[in-house]
């Protein structure tokens, strides 16, 4: 338990928890309850077994990856694992939906988004599952 709750108080890491924790937020209740022009989750698993073969239990981990991940990254707690599905999350996102397309988002007209927001998010998710939550976290406070 202690290699999963150990962290330094450093507070690079409480920004990149807060950037995901905004970030996953948004997408996962657009992406889970059709929130903010969203799809909601019938629709959105259906989108991804029909156009990348995704499985449907396969998206229903996707979408508690990314909903304990907003969770995780807000309070601090049990972060190096919501980072390791948050950056496992990415990379399939990445692999399947973005890579075609290239690396950059803004593409011409007609053209998915490349893999350059995406790439950004795994990397965060990465930093902060190799180093943990940092200062004001849940985890700093148990792993003392």
């Amino acid at each position: 338990m202690t290699a999963i709750l150990q962290t330094d108080h450093s507070y690079a890491y409480v920004v990149l928890r807060f950037g995901l924790a905004v970030t996953f937020f948004a997408h996962s209740t657009q992406q889970v309850l059709g929130w903010h022009g969203g799809k909601g989750a019938r629709e959105t698993l259906a989108n991804w077994q029909q156009k990348y073969q995704i499985p449907i239990a396969i998206g229903v981990v996707g979408f508690c990856a990314e909903i304990f991940g907003w969770v995780a990254m807000t309070t601090g707690f049990l972060v190096r694992p919501a980072a390791l599905g948050l950056a496992i999350f990415m990379a399939m996102a990445i692999q399947k939906a973005h890579w075609s397309n290239g690396f950059f988002l803004a593409q011409s007209h007609g053209k998915g988004t490349g893999i350059e927001f995406c790439l950004a998010l795994f990397l965060m998710s990465l930093a902060l599952f190799i180093g943990g939550a940092g200062a004001f976290s849940i985890d700093a406070l148990l792993s003392r």
